[in-house]
């Protein structure tokens, strides 16, 4: 059997000796130290007790859960001991500055998908490492306020059947598997490419009278399948975690859309930009697909704050350029039947 390579060992290849690449690599390695407490815990279920039990808002408004606050707690523990210069967190309403000196800084979304705890579908940890810039470009302060093409890392961890970091450090995107008795991750298979075609989209359609034109037009002509444009039937699947719905791209292609609407609160996104919308931008990139906003390259966004919302729309990049489409020009055919189609002369 050949020996694998553990997350450890594929970093520190990956450093070369460059102290500047190693910082990073020990910010990544105290994030998989911490998701291996977290992974503990998810195992346990009900026995750990009542996790998904709700503890009020955070400071966004979003409903937290027992399991947001201690797997931001654990997360936090590890990066201290790491000593980056700062880390922003979901938890938190402001980044907390670990070491000045520090020359990497970490954002987390420390468990995405809580509103699954209670029902045992796959959840995670997202999370993107930023280089600090010089003191006279801001320094710490203004770390999380880069673009997402500053990322020097991004990943996240999936907690199901099996517990896998998926990771990039700019080399492309790799799978780790956590191996619980070692409590190490290994890689494991291929780095991922996305299929540039795909026959399947992951969107909340309950939200569809709040779409845009340009939305509505787009989804209704893949639930047309072969008998519209796109000339193909589609799969809808929607699974409210946003590592679960990467996850199942990066391994079998697919589209991600989570648009803007006229809901209030929804009005410019509802994902966070820095780091839920960025990582995984990063990831899907290096994986050779495509991640906007709608109009605009996710990573070519700079924030204004650390919680700026965020539409976010990636995948197959066949389908992201047929949004971009729509998204100029609501009203073109497409191929439609200008007598048949949806916004044609026999339907409204």
């Amino acid at each position: 059997m050949t020996e694998l390579t553990s997350l450890d060992g594929y970093l520190t290849t990956w450093c070369a000796g460059d102290a500047s690449r190693d910082a990073t690599r020990r910010a990544v390695l105290a994030i998989a130290e911490g998701s291996v407490r977290i992974a503990e815990l998810i195992r346990k279920g009900p026995l750990a007790g009542s996790l998904g039990a709700s503890k009020g808002g955070n400071t966004q408004g979003d409903d937290q859960k027992e399991l947001d606050v201690l797997a931001n707690d654990y997360l936090m523990e590890t990066l201290r001991a790491a000593r980056v210069a700062a880390i922003g967190s979901e938890e938190l309403e402001k980044p907390e500055i670990v070491d000045p000196a520090g020359t990497v800084a970490v954002a987390l979304d420390p468990l995405d998908g809580s509103s699954n705890i209670d029902t045992n579908i796959s959840i995670g940890t997202i999370f993107s490492v930023l280089a600090v810039p010089a003191k006279d470009q801001g320094g710490v302060e203004r770390v999380f306020k880069q673009p997402g093409s500053a990322q020097r890392a991004a990943g996240y961890v999936i907690y199901g059947p099996h517990v896998a970091m998926v990771l990039s450090v700019g080399d492309g995107t790799h799978f780790f598997t956590l191996d619980q008795d070692r409590r190490t991750f290994f890689r494991t298979g291929k780095p991922a490419a996305i299929s540039h075609t795909t026959g399947e989209y992951a969107i909340n359609a309950s939200n569809y009278r709040h779409w845009s034109d340009s939305m509505r037009a787009y989804v209704d002509d893949c639930v047309a399948g072969t008998d519209g444009p796109h000339g193909a039937d589609f799969n809808m699947r929607w699974i409210a975690s946003l590592v679960a719905e990467c996850h199942r791209i990066l391994v079998r292609g697919g589209i991600f859309l989570y648009p803007r609407d006229d809901r209030k609160g929804y009005e410019n996104g509802r994902l966070r930009l820095v780091y839920e919308a960025n990582p995984i931008a990063m990831l899907v990139e290096q994986a050779g697909g495509r991640a906007i906003d709608g109009k605009t390259r996710i990573m070519d966004i700079v924030p204004g704050s650390l919680h700026q919302r965020s539409p976010l729309i990636f995948g197959s990049t066949q389908e992201i350029d047929r949004i971009e489409r729509y998204k100029a020009d609501p009203n073109a055919s497409f191929g439609r039947s200008p007598l048949f189609g949806r916004r044609g002369l026999l339907k409204t």
